[in-house]
């Protein structure tokens, strides 16, 4: 028998209130982006790019983030090990986009990588070394923010690295990456594309918006000094490490909304996945025991209830 037949009238407004609850997590991020209507109200300029209507952006959302689940499951099941590398300028929307792929997966088997400035000991080791720790393990997915080629990006174009070593980062990579995907990785690489006027705006947004301001970095600020550099750095790393077994997937990233529809949308398509036989759960009955007393918790324990 279906567990909500029998339910009340207020049962089943709890159990839409919870399902409402859920979704919340996703409205308050996007009302964060709803944050750039009020500054352009407050008088900054930006791109005029028709976005995609709310209620489709949402409805698509939801349908693609149950079937990342689904392909969670999958990965789990047969046991693959995925890893998919988020790369592009700064602010392109590389971490909205990760946030929307993670929201709804099991934390447990999708990690997110996000390494800092190499230290002392790891600029003294090979230059993948850190990054190998890292990879996914049998049944697990893992989302690079930023990789390896943040040598063939920042380091080259701020001077961290010397021409000798880029060069031999360029000769190493497509073997090293090979080498991933022949050890049973299912490697996904992404490129966040946005113009120059974007990246413009997004970083004047920051600059007027207290809830935004700690994502400007000093090196944030540099790049935009370097746009061309940049620019000509990220052509000859695609030349030189798109390459049949590791290709590179351009996310029109513009608009935010479409970027992370059309690249889940992508991700999805990477693996054949299917549906993964389950077996029915159900809720055990609770134990009671005539002796059990519960005891009262003192007052001064709870949190005060403001709200």
């Amino acid at each position: 028998m279906n567990e909500f037949e029998d339910k009340t009238p207020a049962d089943v407004d709890r159990i839409k209130q919870a399902i409402a609850d859920d979704f919340d997590e996703e409205l308050e991020m996007q009302m964060e982006d709803d944050r750039l209507d009020e500054l352009v109200a407050e008088g900054m300029s930006g791109p005029a790019e028709e976005t995609l209507d709310r209620k489709i952006y949402f409805r698509e959302l939801f349908r693609l983030q149950h079937e990342l689940v689904k392909l969670q499951d999958w990965v789990q099941y047969k046991q693959l090990k995925m890893l998919v590398i988020f790369e592009g300028r700064d602010s392109a929307g590389k971490g909205g986009a990760i946030k929307r792929v993670t929201q709804r997966l099991n934390p447990r088997t999708c990690r997110v990588v996000a390494l800092p400035a190499p230290t002392n000991k790891e600029r003294g080791q090979w230059y993948f070394q850190r990054f190998i720790q890292h990879l996914p393990s049998a049944g697990e997915m893992v989302l690079f923010d930023r990789s390896w080629y943040n040598r063939a990006g920042v380091e080259r174009v701020m001077g961290f690295c010397t021409e000798a070593e880029l060069e031999d980062f360029f000769q190493t990579v497509p073997d090293f990456e090979r080498m991933l995907v022949r050890s049973g990785i299912v490697l996904v690489k992404y490129w966040f594309s946005i113009t120059d006027e974007e990246q413009e705006f997004r970083f004047k947004m920051r600059i007027h918006d207290p809830l935004k301001q700690w994502k400007l970095s000093p090196m944030d600020l540099e790049s935009r000094v370097h746009w061309e550099d940049y620019t000509r750095a990220k052509e000859e790393m695609f030349d030189r490490t798109h390459t049949e077994q590791a290709p590179w997937w351009v996310v029109q990233a513009v608009d935010k909304k479409r970027a992370r529809l059309n690249m889940i949308s992508h991700l999805l398509s990477t693996v054949d996945y299917g549906e993964v036989p389950k077996t029915e759960i159900e809720l055990p009955p609770r134990v009671r025991h005539p002796d059990y007393l519960r005891r009262a918790v003192p007052p001064e324990l709870y949190v005060p209830e403001k709200y």
